[in-house]
């Protein structure tokens, strides 16, 4: 019996895009640049925080000896875009779109594991998505499921960089694959796109700087990435648009998908409470950082796509005040929008008088650009 032919054909069943096998060797050489990242302070927080066990696979599963690398493609492009209505709409990055993949890639990891268990005897192994202690693009990149790009992303021929990842480390014997035998060559065209230059060039990034992190950060955004996020609510994928390897795919549907979520009006997003964004988003990837920060980019984004119609609900939310960094970003917003102020608005920015140190900032700014 050919235990990997046979594995590999479960994949195809399970609907696996693409599946690879490498050694539980060591990543040694990832060591150096995982440490200089936190040194240097690039990295978000996100990360599983021991380095020994993020290199090292046998100290996940001692008996450690051959890695199963899976990929799941998901599309870039809405199967139906969501209507048009009086309302702006913002927008949720691909890779958040229909059920979060931690929840698609356990559950496709977890059925590859209890068909291994029926095909061999004393089976051991240790399932990983994202969060898990590995570097998922590591194992990809050395089970041969694609190259890591400048941008720092498994691509792969068939593809691109659509693709969510997670591995199986095993007790098992396998032959494993080799890396692919194509890269990124001169191309630097995700280097040139990235709005931040958070891309360093040689796969790894400052992190902080990518805008995916800026909208996931919470506290006020800085004013250097605000208008960078443009209606962009969670995420980024700019390197991914601009990659080549991404020309002319069509990946199949990882999850079922509403257009209403993946692109939600603004206006209406920002009156849920905790209760209704649970039942609405709850079940998407983005939904993990909470309501809060979404709305706060909710609001940037009424900003930058200069919504008029928001104005009202922009002083709602500074009247009410219930949230200081929602009040701070709204009273920035005010100024981005209304560029010739009536006098009820400018009697509305002269009677506030916050206490937060963040609305008194912007408030100075707001002031000095209309000259109150």
């Amino acid at each position: 019996m050919d235990i990997k032919a046979e594995i590999q054909q479960l994949a195809k069943e399970i609907g696996i895009s693409k599946i690879g096998f490498t050694t539980a060797d060591d990543f040694s050489y990832l060591e150096k640049s995982l440490r200089l990242g936190v040194e240097e302070g690039r990295t978000t927080g996100f990360e599983h925080k021991v380095i020994e066990e993020r290199i090292h696979p046998k100290l996940s599963l001692e008996s450690a000896k051959t890695i199963i690398s899976i990929a799941v493609a998901y599309p870039h492009k809405l199967p139906v875009k969501a209507p048009k209505t009086n309302y702006k709409r913002g927008k949720i990055t691909p890779n958040s779109w229909g059920l979060d993949y931690h929840h698609v890639l356990q559950d496709k990891l977890n059925r590859l594991a209890q068909g291994i268990e029926k095909l061999t005897e004393n089976f051991e192994y240790k399932g990983m998505v994202d969060t898990g202690a590995l570097v998922d693009t590591a194992v990809a990149r050395r089970a041969g499921i694609g190259f890591i790009g400048k941008n720092g992303l498994v691509i792969s021929k068939e593809f691109g960089s659509y693709m969510f990842l997670g591995e199986l480390i095993t007790n098992l014997d396998i032959e494993p694959d080799q890396p692919v035998d194509y890269d990124c060559g001169d191309c630097r065209r995700c280097l040139d796109a990235c709005p931040t230059s958070c891309l360093i060039g040689d796969g790894t990034m400052n992190a902080r700087r990518c805008l995916s992190f800026q909208t996931q950060d919470k506290g006020m955004m800085d004013m250097e990435f605000r208008k960078k996020i443009k209606t962009v609510i969670y995420g980024c994928d700019i390197c991914q648009i601009s990659c080549p390897y991404n020309k002319g795919i069509n990946n199949p549907l990882a999850t079922d998908i509403d257009p209403e979520l993946a692109e939600p009006e603004l206006i209406p997003f920002l009156e849920l409470s905790n209760k209704s964004f649970k039942e609405q988003f709850g079940m998407i990837a983005g939904s993990w950082r909470g309501k809060n920060i979404l709305q706060r980019n909710a609001i940037i984004a009424l900003a930058n796509s200069h919504d008029r119609s928001a104005v009202v609900k922009l002083m709602e939310i500074i009247d009410k005040n219930n949230n200081p960094i929602h009040t701070a970003t709204a009273i920035w917003a005010l100024g981005e929008i209304v560029k010739k102020p009536e006098e009820t608005m400018l009697d509305f920015m002269r009677s506030l008088n916050p206490k937060e140190e963040e609305s008194q900032k912007e408030l100075a700014l707001v002031r000095a650009k209309w000259q109150i």
